[in-house]
Parts: structure tokens; sequence; C-alpha cells
């Protein structure tokens, strides 16, 4: 998991920002709100339109606004809210569907190939999110799988950005790839609830 990997040097990285931030009183529902909707908004403006070079730069700047607002929000004295956390959950959701679905809806006009896998890639990484979502809300741990978000990011923005420069066949790639290890993914967590369940 790339997630896990780079988790703790980029919190260290942006900590100082964070704490910047704070002491101007920029709360971290704030920074949700213009990630979640900003990457929505420039997504569908571009990825639909099949440019791939701006999309992907855009749209992958205002999702660094996700690096920003958890460590924000455990930065200050409230230390978040369930509120918060539900917000910031909500948008990502909407934005992850909002990058795929735009890809699929350009791709859709040419009538590619790859539109079915993208939305069996787009279903797959929201059964990723519901799974985690659901096993917490019966009290049951649920991390880690092949591909968290920031994997499944990491894979689909390398495939655009490349596709951008015409690099041949990449964006194929990158859909089947994600698409491949989001649905083993969603295996993974549902055996992770299978065998919590069974111990229990």
């Amino acid at each position: 998991m790339i997630s896990a990997s780079i988790k703790a040097p980029v919190t260290r990285v942006i900590t100082p920002f964070c704490g910047w931030l704070l002491a101007r009183g920029v709360t971290a529902n704030l920074l949700s709100a213009i990630g979640g909707l900003g990457a929505s908004v420039s997504a569908i403006i571009f990825f639909s339109r099949g440019s791939y070079l701006w999309g992907t730069a855009i749209t992958l700047f205002f999702i660094l606004f996700d690096l920003l607002d958890g460590t924000l929000a455990r930065m200050s004295d409230s230390g978040g809210s369930t509120w918060g956390a539900l917000l910031d959950s909500t948008l990502d959701r909407i934005s992850d569907a909002a990058v795929l679905g735009s890809i699929a809806y350009f791709l859709m006009k040419s009538h590619d190939h790859l539109v079915p896998v993208l939305i069996i890639a787009l279903v797959a990484g929201g059964l990723v999110s519901y799974i985690k979502a659901r096993a917490e809300g019966l009290g049951i741990e649920c991390n880690g799988g092949l591909a968290e978000r920031t994997d499944r990011l990491i894979i689909i923005f390398l495939s655009t950005w490349l596709a951008g420069f015409d690099v041949p066949y990449i964006l194929a790639l990158g859909v089947w790839l994600l698409a491949l290890a989001s649905l083993y993914t969603v295996g993974e967590r549902l055996l992770i609830v299978y065998r919590a369940t069974m111990s229990a």
C-alpha cells in the first residue's frame, strides 16, 4: 500500500503549514469544502473534454487539500468533529466519482470500449470505502487492502497525466489496473470483516 508508506513523511512536511493556516483561522471543514468541490468542478470541466494534462494538474491540486484538512483537524482545539469527518468522506466520494465519471463521459462520445471498465472501477472504488464505513459502524476495524484511496488516485492521475503526453495505451492500462486493484481490495475488505465476525 503506497498510502501507508508515504503518510508519515507527508504529515511531517505539511504540519508546519497546517499550523500557519490554523493561526489564521482556517478550518478543516473549509479546506474539505474547497478541496472536494474544486476537484469535482475541475474534473468535470477538463476531463469531460479530454483535456488530460490540465485536468490532472488542477484536479490534483484541489485533491491535495485532503492532505491538509485531516492534519489541521487534529491540530485544532476541537480535534476534529463527527460532522467534519462525514463532510470530508462525502466530498471524497463525490470528487472520485467526478474524475472517473468525466473520463467515462468523454470516452463514451467515441464509443470507447474502456467505458465499462471505468464504471467497474468507479463502483468498486465506492465499495472499498463503503465496506470500511459499514464495518466501522458495526464496531469492526477494516483498514488496509491493496488499493486504498491514495493508491487509486495515484493510478488514475499518473495514467491521465501520461495520456496527456499521448503515451500509447497508458490510459487503458491505468484504468484496467485501477479496476482490478479496486475489485481485489473489495474482496480483501470483505474477508477482513468475515474473519472478524467469525472470531467474535
